[in-house]
């Protein structure tokens, strides 16, 4: 069964308290990586839990630092950070091989994960993945934008999502330009499935195209879902969600050579 009650804490090296649930199982096992100020309890994280409950399956879910029931303050936030949050849930709290799902800034993470830690990855499914969001989100903003961030720090962009603004800092954008990865090709050799709704207005699906040629691996595919919007979180995008998991995990890829 699942662990029941309040979430676990996992303490950081530097103290931060990163909460979890952790569900024991076969491997491969799945891990979650949820999005930009997003939590562990949205629909596709409790989804796939709740499938793998089934099929008795190892997962994992957890928040970042400054997400949802983890500690730290969400403007504190920058991708390395939180790439090193899902690192430290990857070697301490699963074991054997991982299929990585990530979301949107997920999506982003899990390939910097897959790049750290390659014999730990089966495969990656990617959900309107956004890597290197940063350089997009600076290209949009407009020069009144851009001045403010220059000049305050922060600028706090409205959510449709969340009644709480997301906050946009220098410094994440700043950090963020250290982890850019399609500048150049991407050294991943396992498996990924990559699904985009074509009527996402924060991520283009073309992104998804991209971030396929840009991969070693030669076992990458793409799914467009034409009326399918950011969250990809309707019945019929939860039931691809699965089969993808479900086919990497079934099947997954040897390990690269040490």
């Amino acid at each position: 069964m699942s662990e029941s009650g309040p979430a676990k804490i996992l303490v950081r090296a530097d103290g931060t308290a990163i909460a979890y649930h952790r569900l024991p199982g076969r491997v491969p096992g799945v891990m979650f990586l949820g999005g930009f100020m997003s939590d562990m309890t949205g629909t596709k994280a409790t989804a796939l839990e709740a499938h793998c409950r089934r099929v008795g399956r190892a997962f994992v879910r957890f928040d970042y630092r400054g997400h949802g029931q983890s500690a730290g303050r969400f403007i504190d936030g920058t991708v390395g950070l939180w790439r090193d949050d899902a690192l430290a849930v990857l070697d301490e709290l699963t074991a054997g091989p991982q299929v990585l799902v990530g979301s949107s800034m997920g999506g982003w993470i899990m390939l910097l994960v897959a790049l750290a830690r390659p014999r730990r990855v089966a495969g990656l499914v990617g959900v309107a993945a956004a890597p290197d969001f940063v350089t997009r989100m600076w290209q949009d903003f407009t020069p009144e934008i851009r001045s403010r961030i220059e000049r305050d720090g922060v600028y706090h962009r409205p959510s449709q999502y969340s009644d709480a603004p997301y906050a946009i800092t220098r410094q994440l954008l700043a950090e963020g330009r250290q982890h850019l990865l399609l500048q150049a090709p991407v050294s991943i050799a396992c498996p990924v499935r990559l699904l985009h709704g074509m009527l996402d207005p924060d991520v283009p699906w073309r992104l998804s195209l991209e971030v396929a040629e840009k991969l070693s691996s030669d076992d990458v595919t793409v799914t467009l879902v034409k009326q399918g919007d950011h969250r990809m979180s309707e019945p019929a995008d939860i039931a691809r969600l699965l089969a993808a998991v479900d086919e990497l995990a079934e099947h997954p890829a040897a390990p690269p050579a040490a």
